[in-house]
């Protein structure tokens, strides 16, 4: 035997296999057919897939709202050569936009809204912190109070493991988010919910991509850290889950979604090094760089103060987020969105009044 074969990574599918994930397909026609579903940043590796599954379950309208023309309108065009039948409305415009978004509620009156558009990536958004905050949490807040106001049944957010305990802006108002949807549900006839999982593979910026075009350019390949894991999903199995949960949201739970064992980033950097038919350390340097601001090791899908409960699907489990007081949060909102709009260098601690388990570095 050739011991070094021992010593050999595991492959890429190996460490990423996850167990046949199934869903009802009948609870989630029920669901959609014949109501008019709007997904927001519908252009997106989330969005996009959302609006594909969606298609196949024969939704009166299908409305794809979407910042960014190119993505919106490719989608566009392919869901009109495999769903002809299916009528679609692609409608561009920033979730950061009330008026837009009241006008989109008023004329088109979606049942179902799944709020997807969102800045996602942390460094990015660790130099734009602003950004972060007026993108995700007032975006947010632009769609719920228009889902309430405009009566649609049901609202689910597409959230993140990265909102508990955050140590990253992008985290932390995605948590903000969640108790904007929570705070909601309280005072609306729509159910509201959220849906939080960890990283997708094959998503815009995520780590097989980059790896890959290291790998291709001859190194060397960037891990951040030696002992870094994440949860991986791929995007198909993270949306038809997503689209299940929608089926179970009645009142302002938070789904988390079973994202089997972590992975460890080095293994995962050495398996796609060794599929390329190359040796890791010796034909593609590894190099680790240090952790960026705002990562953390290791992700956390509940914050101290949740349980989880089993639903009727295995790979999707349910808890209750403890309600903020809802004046006291309109009060933090309202100082958030004003120094949010004064690009306040000191953001990060108007978020923080929000969102107390938020830790970040004040250097």
């Amino acid at each position: 035997m050739d011991n070094s074969s021992l010593n050999a990574p595991l492959s890429v599918d190996a460490l990423t296999k996850r167990r046949n994930i199934e869903v009802d397909t009948n609870e989630i026609v029920g669901f959609i057919k014949g109501r008019t579903v709007l997904v927001t940043g519908g252009g997106g590796s989330i969005g996009s897939e959302l609006c594909r599954q969606i298609a196949g379950y024969s939704p009166a309208l299908l409305i794809i709202f979407d910042i960014y023309e190119n993505n919106a309108y490719e989608l566009q065009q392919q869901l009109a050569l495999e769903y002809p039948a299916v009528k679609t409305s692609v409608l561009i415009g920033s979730v950061r936009d009330g008026a837009r978004i009241d006008s989109l509620f008023n004329e088109y009156r979606p049942d179902v809204v799944y709020h997807a558009a969102a800045h996602k990536h942390v460094p990015l958004m660790e130099d734009s912190p602003c950004e972060a905050v007026k993108n995700n949490v007032f975006g947010t807040l632009n769609l719920a109070r228009a889902a309430d106001e405009y009566g649609a049944s049901s609202f689910i957010l597409v959230s993140t493991d990265k909102a508990v305990n955050p140590t990253n802006i992008m985290g932390a108002t995605k948590r903000i988010c969640e108790m904007i949807i929570n705070d909601y549900n309280a005072k609306s006839s729509t159910a509201y919910a959220c849906v939080r999982f960890g990283n997708v593979l094959g998503s815009s910026g995520s780590v097989i991509p980059i790896f890959e075009k290291q790998i291709e350019s001859g190194g060397p390949v960037t891990v951040t850290h030696k002992d870094v894991i994440r949860y991986f999903m791929t995007i198909p199995e993270a949306v038809s889950l997503l689209l299940q949960a929608g089926v179970y949201a009645k009142d302002g739970e938070v789904f988390v979604l079973d994202m089997g064992d972590p992975v460890r980033i080095d293994d995962l950097a050495r398996a796609l090094i060794c599929r390329a038919g190359l040796r890791p350390d010796i034909d593609i340097r590894i190099e680790y760089t240090g952790l960026r601001p705002g990562d953390k090791l290791y992700e956390e899908l509940l914050l101290s103060n949740e349980t989880l409960k089993k639903t009727a699907n295995e790979f999707i489990f349910v808890s209750k987020l403890s309600p903020a007081d809802p004046q006291e949060l309109s009060d933090k909102l309202g100082l958030l969105r004003e120094k949010s709009a004064q690009n306040s260098p000191d953001i990060r601690r108007y978020v923080k009044n929000i969102v107390p388990e938020y830790e970040y570095s004040k250097a």
